[in-house]
């Protein structure tokens, strides 16, 4: 029986699957272009997506186009070009690739992106509403700010019967009632609310499969490279947000990861360090930079990056089918809210996954182009070192700019971090 499923090739289909998927997608994108029909730029953090697929509305994430570019090796051209434009240098890379993408109609090195017919935002992130203010000055469309009440404090969240949660629940579910009418009159279009249960239940799908998968991960050897492999997982978790597809697919990852946590599969064949990453990754030299943590036989079990960038739904939320516009509130004031309390409030929810899935150490990746994620960084790894005896390397590079990017200095730092994990490693053998 083991053998059949090896060969049947469950090991492994996440990622093959996903990348199938992800071309897929781009070339889907595509059609919608060649085809002039509407599209919705949107936002990992808060994209929407439920909404404007029960209105048949392609999305189109400028992010996930942006670090495409990087991954590719081709991000510098995209970045001198909207320089050349007038962009700063230390503007958010992301921002830059794209209008180099609208300046060249639409080209990118996985296909045609279309143009939007209506931009979809949130406020997690600053840089998102000027990102949409170039958009309504280049296309003339309109745009969907969606306010999110974020945690006041930290630690301070409130939950479903608390008054303050619930102020907080209507006024998100107004907003998103002002939604569903843009995209009637964009669509031409009556609002189905049959059609957004459908959505919502594919999404709870997704949902409770990325949470299970994260869980999962506690295994010993670790089941999946939170670097690199989630970064896949993260694609379908928004490209195919509550489509059938992205359901069927989740549903497959975690029979796989089962499947590798009872026979005792991992990610590296001599695992001797369990880390966290923190920040986002390095993907001008996306594969080199994970490949100086694994020759050491360190591998990624966990990563606030797939808590932000997959908007929350690492949380495994649940939308109640019966009340589908309020459950659908709830749920985005929640996901968005804890997307958020990852970039800024992470330290405590660290240290407990010290714990729950064995950490050797933290790595801090603080980068040139978000000053949203990266500011603080050095703050908060003071902050769990106080509270626990983790070892920790703080790095500085970029997500997209190849320009600031060191590959020997951060060789360097991460082969002194290697070194004092084997001496804390054989500090405690002997104590032991």
């Amino acid at each position: 029986m083991t053998k059949k499923i090896l060969d049947d090739g469950i090991v492994g289909r996440g990622n093959r699957d996903g990348a199938r998927l992800f071309r897929e997608w781009f070339s889907s994108l595509g059609d919608v272009a060649e085809q002039e029909r509407n599209a919705a730029y949107v936002f990992v953090m808060g994209s929407m997506a439920e909404v404007l697929r029960t209105f048949d509305i392609p999305t189109v994430f400028p992010e996930i186009n942006s670090l495409q570019t990087a991954v590719r090796r081709v991000a510098h051209e995209y970045l001198n070009e909207a320089e050349d434009y007038g962009y700063s240098p230390d503007i958010c890379g992301y921002v830059k690739a794209d209008v180099a993408v609208q300046l060249r109609n639409g080209q990118h090195p996985m296909g045609r992106i279309p143009k939007p017919s209506i931009a979809v935002l949130t406020n997690a992130c600053n840089t998102y509403i000027k990102w949409a203010e170039i958009w309504e000055r280049m296309f003339d469309i309109p745009i969907f700010t969606l306010d999110v009440p974020g945690t006041r404090t930290a630690g301070g969240q409130t939950w479903q019967g608390d008054p303050h949660f619930e102020n907080d629940r209507r006024y998100v579910a107004a907003q998103i009632k002002e939604l569903i009418s843009q995209c009637e009159t964009l669509t031409g279009q009556k609002f189905d609310i049959d059609k957004l249960r459908e959505v919502l239940g594919h999404t709870n799908t997704m949902n409770q499969g990325w949470q299970r998968v994260l869980d999962l991960n506690q295994s010993h050897p670790s089941l999946f490279n939170a670097l690199t492999d989630g970064t896949v997982y993260l694609g379908v978790t928004n490209g195919f947000k509550g489509t059938a597809v992205g359901a069927q697919y989740f549903t497959d990852l975690v029979e796989e990861m089962e499947y590798k946590a009872e026979h005792g599969i991992g990610t590296l064949t001599d695992e001797k360090y369990r880390l966290i990453f923190v920040g986002v990754p390095c993907y001008p030299i996306f594969r080199r930079f994970n490949e100086m943590f694994t020759e050491w036989g360190g591998t990624f079990v966990n990563s606030t990056y797939l808590w932000f960038a997959s908007g929350g739904t690492n949380r495994g939320f649940e939308y109640d089918l019966n009340r589908p516009l309020e459950s659908l509130a709830e749920g985005v004031l929640i996901s968005v809210r804890d997307a958020m309390d990852s970039m800024f409030y992470q330290d405590r929810i660290l240290v407990d996954m010290i714990e729950e899935f064995g950490v050797d150490g933290i790595v801090y990746h603080p980068i040139k182009s978000c000053r949203t994620v990266s500011t603080g960084l050095a703050d908060n790894r003071r902050s769990v070192m106080s509270n626990y005896d983790i070892a920790t390397l703080f790095i500085e590079s970029d997500m997209m700019d190849r320009r600031v990017v060191s590959e020997a200095q951060l060789k360097n730092r991460i082969d002194a971090f290697f070194e004092g994990l084997a001496s804390r490693k054989h500090k405690a053998a002997m104590a032991g």
